[in-house]
């Protein structure tokens, strides 16, 4: 397979501008009818992924084996590379632009391990396994993502400089200048015999919460304004410039919603919103949300022209081809038509190519993940855990108050009691009797968290633990339990509901919202609201990711770098058996008026 090569034209940070390719070769002879009666046409393939999260192989890291589900989907830049090259071999290469709508270097143990263990940031460091793929498959833009961010500016702009494509973000901008920090769009020219080329701008736009998600990596630094209003500055200096096709690649879902509640007056999911407010705009690669969306037709507002969106599904399941019809009359392009639709990675086979590319780097990931850490003398599981007290989710709380008293004693702050929140975030991970691994540990702490120790009343804890429990959906005393219904509550997603340790209580699901906590205790006895506790709680969740109350605004008495995920391993290897009793306890049970659910 050819190497990507290009040269970028007109990338300057400092000045927002963005870059311009010149497509090298003309459109084969099926793709511009001849200089006849009617206006000459021009057929264009915009294809497009998203949340990738740094899936190459179709390879679960966690089960150390091939990834399966009962959908019968895979995943991988290895298929998503096969496909590319078939729709190009029936478009015509020179007819095709892929891109991508970001979260590419975070989500699976071969992306930490190449920001962590062997980090690209260091001297002679290696390349990115993210940036070799994606530059031999040959992408032309990529949209930052709010993962991109989480292992710092340093280990984001290295990958940038390891990239032979640009990464793309309009509203992420430098704090201090308000000037774009990356590149805002992307323009190419697609030659047509016999008429003037199709110059094609991509706009790429990210998450304005990675304001609050990685607060301690960009506070200061940069800033993120909203997609709506970076879209409507940017789209008119695009077809300005003389772009006949204006494509934005969003880091963006499209419910109009967000996750982080008031805290920014800025929209999460706001690319339906872009499409309806924005004038200019022809399609959308949608990411983010992590859903499937073949097509979705949005009109807008102020035009009636409809914009056409489309969200492949994440982990390179799905490949979104949008297919752009133009006409050139009167001295000018016309966007005729445009139609979106999804191509299934299970329907292909690896690209040799990528595997062979990154068979070494894969080789070393699953080494490091296969390393035996201590035994447990029983098996753990996550099966229950949304609706249940579990042992192996008290282990994570565990460990984090372990780390937090250490890290407070000696300060004013070490009399206080240490409690910690954690959430289920596998609905699968198992850590099986006998030896476990460091990916038995990863399976059941799958996000790259850290910890923060924050300073919360007793009455502020009631409030958040309220606020959890708005995770259950309202069910009658006396009703049909069905544990598939019972959670997610207007989808809230398992992340977003949280244990607390070193408290009991119980979770009325009877009763209405905001009344569901009862019989909450400290130590045996009622709770004081104005008793003071040390919350030891992930960055996202400390930063606002989630949106519970009083914690991001509350005093943070410490903080660190190293992940939760690292600290559990650590903690595991220290003990060398991994035996509830040395962390379970029942803190908490669902009950209805009283009577406990289970």
């Amino acid at each position: 397979m050819p190497l990507n090569r290009r040269s970028f034209l007109m990338r300057s940070a400092a000045t927002g501008a963005g870059v311009t390719l010149s497509g090298a070769a003309a459109a084969p002879a099926a793709q511009a009818a001849p200089a006849a009666k009617g206006p000459r046409r021009y057929s264009l393939t915009v294809m497009g992924t998203t949340d990738l999260h740094g899936h190459v192989f179709n390879w679960d890291y966690f089960k150390d084996a091939e990834y399966t589900d009962k959908a019968g989907n895979t995943q991988g830049l290895a298929r998503i590379s096969t496909l590319v090259e078939q729709v190009r071999a029936e478009k015509g290469r020179c007819n095709t632009l892929l891109l991508d709508a970001g979260d590419t270097i975070q989500g699976t143990p071969l992306t930490y391990y190449y920001a962590k263990v062997d980090p690209i940031t260091a001297e002679h460091g290696p390349v990115h396994p993210m940036a070799q793929a994606m530059n031999a498959i040959g992408y032309d833009a990529v949209a930052l993502g709010n993962h991109e961010f989480n292992y710092g500016i340093e280990t984001l702009r290295k990958f940038e400089s390891q990239c032979r494509f640009p990464l793309l973000g309009a509203n992420a901008l430098d704090a201090r200048t308000l000037t774009p920090a990356f590149p805002p769009y992307f323009m190419k020219k697609f030659h047509v015999p016999g008429a003037p080329p199709v110059k094609v701008a991509v706009l790429g736009l990210t998450n304005p919460g990675i304001a609050i998600w990685d607060k301690a990596y960009v506070q200061g630094k940069l800033t993120f304004p909203g997609l709506e209003e970076q879209a409507a500055m940017w789209v008119p200096k695009l077809r300005s410039m003389g772009a006949d096709v204006v494509v934005v690649s969003a880091h963006s879902g499209t419910s109009g919603t967000s996750s982080y509640g008031d805290q920014l007056p800025y929209v999460e999911d706001a690319a339906a919103n872009v499409a309806r407010q924005v004038p200019g705009i022809d399609a959308i690669l949608v990411g983010h949300a992590h859903q499937e969306i073949p097509e979705l037709k949005v009109t807008n507002e102020r035009t009636g022209k409809t914009v056409v969106l489309s969200e492949p599904l994440c982990f390179a399941e799905r490949l979104t081809l949008f297919d752009i019809a133009l006409a050139f009359e009167e001295g000018k392009w016309e966007v005729e038509s445009v139609s979106a639709s999804l191509r299934n990675s299970n329907t292909v086979a690896d690209d040799p190519e990528i595997t062979k590319l990154l068979a070494q780097e894969h080789a070393k990931v699953v080494e490091y993940v296969n390393q035996v850490v201590g035994k447990a003398a029983e098996t753990l599981t996550t099966v229950e855990a949304r609706y249940k007290d579990a042992p192996i989710i008290d282990l994570i709380t565990k460990v984090q108050e372990d780390v937090v008293k250490a890290a407070v004693a000696g300060t004013e702050y070490a009399a206080l009691p240490v409690i910690a929140q954690a959430s289920p975030f596998s609905r699968t991970s198992e850590i099986s009797a006998g030896n476990v691994t460091i990916r038995d540990l990863s399976s059941l702490y799958v996000y790259d968290n850290t910890l923060v120790a924050k300073l919360m009343t007793g009455a502020q804890i009631r409030a958040y633990l309220e606020y959890s429990a708005e995770y259950f959906v309202q069910t009658a005393a006396g009703a049909p339990v069905d544990v598939e219904k019972l959670t997610n509550a207007n989808g809230r997603p398992d992340y977003n509901y949280d244990y607390v340790s070193g408290l009991g209580y119980e979770i009325d699901i009877a009763q209405a919202v905001g009344s569901r906590i009862k019989n909450l205790t400290y130590d045996g006895a009622a709770l004081d609201d104005a008793q003071q506790f040390v919350l030891a709680v992930n960055n996202y969740r400390a930063n606002g990711g989630g949106a519970f109350p009083h914690v991001a605004s509350a005093k943070e008495l410490w903080s660190e770098s190293t992940e939760i995920r690292t600290r559990i391993a650590e903690w595991v290897t220290a003990k060398g058996l991994l035996d509830p009793k040395d962390f379970a306890s029942v803190d908490w049970r669902l009950t209805r008026d009283g009577t406990p659910v289970f």
